[in-house]
């Protein structure tokens, strides 16, 4: 009897531990379908504050970040960007993962070509951002603060090239594991919501070793090669940016577009086959109006070459990205993109052909015969562009708004926009 009294408490107690369990577990959804439901009303009611202010061709109040767009700029829309922008600059919040340790993630480089990476998580892990999330279960957006510029500089030996591109992928894939294990973000969205910033030449590599682990992932990078799997409507475009050493690069007017004395002008080195083509038509010959140089004369000045010139010279090298299209905007010299499968940055809300000429690879021999075709009016509309444009290429520490960290993020928030979070 003592027995049988014994068990029927002890199924008792199970039976209220299970109930407990079933209670607590269905708490749990309901908190986290609430968290859910308020992130995506924030995002929703951003999406229709957007659609008005194309409907209704008005800018929404600019108090809050002491700037006007005009109507009559390079944006796409500029109604739509401001408002965007706006809606993010009140509602967007990421979250960093605090998993990793320095230098493969929280750091990056800070000069050079890759110094954007480096910039980027800099500005991100700096306190007091509006932006960055106090908590995860507040955040839109998930950043995954690794630097494949770092681990490739920390981790790569040239006798085993190809063996690293997939230890490369397994450090990333093991620590999204991490974070997959330890919260519940990265697997109710399957990475929809989660990025990482890469502008090393190999940071498209982190995430061909799976696919299926990175297929919603938005993956923010200098290499954007449609011809490399880059897909637009979920990757950034991200400019790539020469950083001097332990400085911010410099952003000036350059020679007035009166004065300018050169027509085009390019100095880099002679590789990869849009370059090749290049240095074939152009290269190192005396032609004052067309100057590409694989060295630069002595006694130049590769700066004041390009304050100099009406138009600078962008052509794809090794790979598609180059800083060369921001030096060139940063001296007020129009860009002019000699590019195949390249998505150039920003481009969901900057219309480049108002700050930019476009020229086909197959037309580099007649390169000059492109640009002496555009009358010197239109050269003029397209250097005021590119000096109004400045600012959303230029690096500022900390940030400051319209600035190349903003133009990042704001990339990011439209990809946020496009997505929307299921039941659980």
């Amino acid at each position: 009897m003592a027995v049988a009294t014994k068990f029927t408490i002890t199924l008792s107690l199970l039976f209220s531990l299970l109930l407990l369990v079933q209670n607590e577990a269905a708490s749990n959804i309901k908190r986290n379908d609430n968290r859910r439901l308020a992130i995506e009303d924030q995002l929703a009611k951003a999406r229709y504050n957007i659609r008005k202010a194309i409907v209704d061709k008005r800018f929404a109040s600019t108090d809050d970040n002491g700037s006007f767009i005009s109507e009559t700029t390079m944006y796409k829309n500029p109604f739509a960007f401001l408002q965007s922008y706006n809606e993010m600059m009140k509602t967007f919040k990421i979250w960093i993962y605090n998993e990793g340790d320095a230098p493969l993630a929280h750091n990056g480089p800070m000069k050079c070509i890759y110094s954007i990476e480096g910039d980027f998580i800099q500005q991100m892990e700096r306190k007091g951002h509006p932006v960055v999330a106090n908590h995860p279960d507040e955040a839109h957006a998930f950043f995954i603060p690794i630097s494949v510029s770092n681990i490739v500089q920390y981790l790569y030996m040239p006798t085993e090239k190809s063996g690293f591109f997939r230890r490369m992928q397994v450090i990333v894939e093991d620590y999204i594991g991490v974070i997959a294990e330890r919260y519940p973000y990265w697997n109710r969205s399957n990475g929809a919501d989660h990025f990482y910033v890469a502008c090393h030449d190999w940071g498209p590599w982190v995430s061909k070793g799976n696919p299926k682990l990175f297929e919603n992932l938005i993956r923010v990078l200098c290499n954007a090669n449609t011809s490399e799997g880059f897909i637009p409507r979920r990757d950034v475009s991200m400019s790539e940016i020469y950083g001097p050493f332990n400085n911010i690069p410099l952003v000036g007017s350059g020679q007035s577009p009166n004065n300018r004395s050169i027509l085009a002008f390019f100095a880099g080195g002679n590789h990869g086959y849009v370059r090749n083509k290049l240095f074939q038509s152009w290269g190192n010959k005396q032609d004052s109006d067309i100057q590409v140089h694989s060295y630069l004369p002595k006694g130049e000045n590769y700066t004041e070459l390009l304050s100099k010139s009406k138009y600078c010279l962008c052509p794809s090298g090794y790979e598609v990205a180059s800083a060369r299209l921001t030096e060139a905007i940063h001296m007020g010299c129009v860009p002019v993109v000699i590019k195949d499968h390249y998505v150039l940055p920003y481009n969901d809300v900057l219309d480049w052909s108002q700050f930019s000429v476009q020229v086909a690879v197959t037309n580099i021999p007649d390169l000059k015969g492109v640009l002496d075709d555009i009358p010197f009016s239109k050269y003029l509309e397209l250097q005021k562009k590119v000096m109004e444009v400045q600012k959303h290429f230029t690096l500022n520490i900390p940030a400051k708004n319209f600035d190349v960290f903003h133009m990042i993020l704001h990339s990011v928030w439209l990809r946020r926009l496009n997505f929307q979070l299921r039941e659980s």
